[in-house]
């Protein structure tokens, strides 16, 4: 019980982020990105009331873990965040594109509530176990080097889908995910994968919405008529 008084278990939203084709880039360049993709985190945070400056961060040059603080309401993070953060992109890869620069700013970006503990090189625990797994998933890896359109590809785990996105409350539907299954070290995750790539668009873009309430902007709900929908029939929830 001494252990477990030392360190007692935290209930948090965990966060995972990493820059696509960081390695190919040269050390400024490697710089630059690491700044761009600060300052799209940063406005996508701001968006809605965060600060990152309060956010648990393991960083690594292409990317970070955070651990958001406790009582922190996920659903404007599992949603209105992550609209922000696309547009953040946009924005970024617009100036980038003007200023001829080799590479865009593409981004996975991973999310899930759960259990851990502080260490003295992280957090740990199985949520931390978690979002990294779904980060490096191979369909998530693969929906951006597919779509070449897109500097964004995002996944939840299945409980925040279910805890979170499913309730209404966030702005971004289920009906834009599907759900995959992946197996990585001889263990199982479940996430959903958001892959309708309107569900993102601004106000007035493909699908005619403004974010992501109207993201399946279909008749019936489904992916509109400009969305790039990816299947992963090997890997989806069976």
């Amino acid at each position: 019980m001494e252990g477990n008084e030392r360190h007692p278990l935290h209930y948090r939203l965990l966060m995972a982020v990493d820059i696509q084709g960081y390695s190919k880039r040269d050390t400024s360049e490697q710089l630059l990105a690491q700044r761009q993709l600060s300052d799209a985190l940063d406005r996508a945070a701001r968006g809605v009331g965060l600060d990152r400056a309060r956010w648990g961060k393991q960083v690594g040059g292409d990317g970070e873990l955070a651990t958001l603080p406790d009582g922190i309401d996920p659903a404007p993070v599992a949603g209105d965040f992550v609209i922000g953060l696309a547009g953040a992109l946009r924005e970024t890869n617009r100036a980038a594109l003007e200023a001829g620069a080799r590479f865009r700013l593409r981004v996975r970006l991973s999310l899930h509530h759960g259990t851990l503990t502080a260490g003295p090189f992280g957090p740990a625990g199985d949520a931390p176990i978690v979002v990294q797994r779904l980060l490096d998933a191979g369909p998530l890896r693969r929906l951006l080097a597919s779509d070449p359109e897109r500097d964004l590809a995002y996944v939840v785990s299945d409980s925040l889908f279910d805890d979170v996105v499913r309730t209404g409350f966030c702005a971004l539907r289920p009906e834009a995910f599907q759900a995959v299954k992946v197996t990585a070290k001889g263990a199982v995750f479940r996430g959903h994968i958001l892959t309708d790539r309107a569900a993102l668009a601004p106000a007035g873009g493909p699908g005619g919405e403004s974010g992501g309430t109207g993201g399946a902007g279909g008749p019936g709900g489904g992916p509109g008529g400009d969305a790039r929908v990816f299947d992963f029939p090997a890997l989806a929830a069976r």
